[in-house]
């Protein structure tokens, strides 16, 4: 598929304001894609690599800004490139808005004076660049990036600049996406006509979608377990139903965690009479992977990999697990006296990447493993978490203190003296588990809750802020947070006490590379890291975008485990202003 085209379909499904066009015109991109479906359904994405491929291009936003300002020609600088981004406020239509035909020739690779990008193509140049690294490695990456806008008409470069700065919005979610690949290869033609005929009468239309809902579950299966859009996509359309029910578990693969939601022990016991309890950790969430060959893998919340990060996790396991195993759990930080330490301290260390050694005299990590996902050579997905619990204790050793306790209680009291217990020993809270549910990857349900005495906390998104004063005027100091959206994010307030002197410094270095445009004092950010702010309560206000605001906002930690996409949604907060 040349990219022109796939440039053209993706504009016609982002001016498209119906969900079920949307899925539609997705749909109908799938199914003419051929061997480029994979890298289509990636790219509507606005993925290179699969979901959960931690690899990324490391493009930020200057070094885009400078690409296109060489592409666009001498005359054109960064600066002018941001200048017009502040103009027009995103980075597809200041790309769209230069003529980049006249740089195209032989300058644009050193030979050959290519045109006519493929989407295969530019794949492969996209993956290169990934790979580019050492030094020089800036100027390699700028040298192929020119030459992809050099390539370009305005509707290419468009989403070419989004792609590589992983902005696609065009209000393609992944249920779109899920939904599309049902529809394009696994729904019946005439059940998909009958669903969008406003004549066709209920008996059908009902019908029509009971069985396009049970193959969108038949994908979304897929999805889970495999955490890759495109694989599912090509296996749909080549091998149907039965191609997709094969798909299982792979070690050495991250799938998404199972997320909780705020609840009490009342809502607990109210829903499911007996609860499993267990200590919420103040620590880092960790996917363990152990292979055939006793090979050791860690992925993040977010599916970074952190396997070098964290070497005497690595130990442990391999050390302590005889067979392939997935399992879920934190990794805690821990004091000289083996005494929780709080959540900043484990994060010094999943930062890390040099030094390694180092760190790990200087803070003392434990596994507390609460999960159980593969063992024995079966997927434990489906398993109740009682029987999953089971297998994490024969996986590590009933009596290892890597096993998260797990009580079962239909007593409040009980659970009240396990929730004290937790909080005299310096953890969180307690965690209020359905000990029949399934384990459902990505999904924040009601079948996990967490209880916190403390303030409230929502995962919110950076997306500007404001140069400080006096002694603090190198630093960023006052931070514009924002709730996800579908396709953007939307404001909800300020935040900038909670942060000492030392904490300014280091989100000054975390966010200055991610600065987008600067207005005086005021900077816009791109969405890429999250903050955990606490709050007293969530005011109905016309100030920011959201219709919300934050009542004695104030900062907790940078979420380094989650990304500008798994940050708390507008949805969210306005089902916690409901509940107030």
């Amino acid at each position: 598929m040349e990219f022109a085209e796939f440039a053209d379909r993706v504009a016609e499904i982002e001016a498209e304001s119906a969900d079920l066009g949307t899925v539609t015109l997705l749909a109908s991109l799938f199914a003419d894609a051929g061997t480029d479906l994979e890298t289509v359904v990636r790219f509507v994405q606005g993925r290179v690599f699969p979901a959960w491929d931690s690899t990324t291009l490391d493009i930020g936003p200057r070094l885009c800004h400078e690409a296109i300002a060489r592409a666009a020609g001498p005359n054109v600088s960064a600066d002018d490139v941001e200048d017009k981004l502040a103009e027009l406020g995103e980075i597809g239509a200041v790309a769209a808005s230069y003529d980049f035909g006249g740089q195209r020739g032989l300058a644009a690779f050193g030979s050959g004076g290519q045109d006519g990008l493929t989407v295969a193509e530019l794949d492969s140049k996209l993956r290169d660049l990934a790979a580019v690294s050492g030094s020089g490695s800036e100027d390699t990456k700028l040298k192929i990036l020119y030459g992809l806008f050099n390539r370009t008409d305005p509707d290419e470069a468009r989403y070419l600049a989004r792609l590589v700065l992983s902005e696609m919005r065009i209000g393609v979610g992944e249920g779109s996406v899920r939904d599309a690949i049902a529809e394009a290869f696994l729904v019946e033609p005439e059940d998909a006509a009958a669903i969008r005929d406003d004549d066709a009468d209920d008996e059908t239309v009902d019908d029509a979608r009971e069985r396009r809902d049970r193959h969108i579950e038949t994908v979304a299966r897929a999805l889970q377990v495999s955490n890759d859009y495109g694989m599912v996509a090509a296996l749909a359309r080549d091998e149907g139903e039965d191609g997709l029910d094969s798909v299982h578990l792979e070690v050495g693969r991250p799938i998404q965690a199972m997320l909780a939601q705020a609840g009490t022990a009342a809502d607990a016991l109210e829903s499911w009479e007996t609860v499993g309890v267990e200590t919420k950790f103040d620590g880092a969430r960790v996917q363990v992977h152990r292979d055939e060959s006793n090979s050791v893998s860690l992925f993040s919340r977010n599916m970074e990999d952190v396997t070098g990060a964290l070497p005497e996790i690595v130990e442990y396991v391999e050390s302590a697990v005889g067979s392939p195993a997935i399992l879920d759990g934190e990794v805690v930080a821990l004091d000289d006296d083996g005494e929780p330490l709080p959540f900043q301290e484990i994060l010094k260390r999943f930062r890390r990447k040099h030094d390694v050694a180092k760190m790990r005299d200087e803070i003392r990590v434990e596994l507390r493993a609460f999960d159980c996902l593969h063992a024995k050579g079966e997927d434990l997905l489906d398993e109740p978490l009682s029987v999953r619990h089971e297998y994490l204790s024969e996986v590590l050793g009933e009596d290892s203190d890597a096993v998260s306790d797990l009580l079962l209680s239909d007593d409040a009291e009980e659970i009240a003296a396990y929730e004290a217990d937790a909080l005299e020993a310096g953890h969180e809270g307690i965690m209020l588990k359905n000990p029949e549910a399934a384990y459902s990857p990505g999904d924040r349900g009601k079948n996990w809750l967490k209880r916190k005495p403390d303030v409230e906390t929502l995962d919110l998104v950076v997306t500007g802020a404001e140069w400080g004063e006096g002694r603090r005027a190198k630093f960023l100091g006052t931070f514009l947070l924002s709730a996800r959206t579908d396709d953007d994010y939307e404001t909800i307030g300020k935040v900038a006490t909670g942060i000492t002197d030392e904490e300014i410094a280091d989100l000054t270095e975390l966010l200055e590379p991610e600065i987008e445009r600067e207005s005086g004092q005021e900077v816009d950010i791109r969405p890429s890291v999250v903050f955990e702010v606490g709050y007293e309560e969530i005011q109905e206000s016309p100030t920011y975008s959201s219709g919300y605001a934050l009542r004695f906002p104030r900062f907790i930690s940078v979420r380094e485990d989650k990304t500008s996409e798994t940050a708390d949604s507008l949805e969210r907060v306005e089902r916690l202003a409901e509940s107030q």
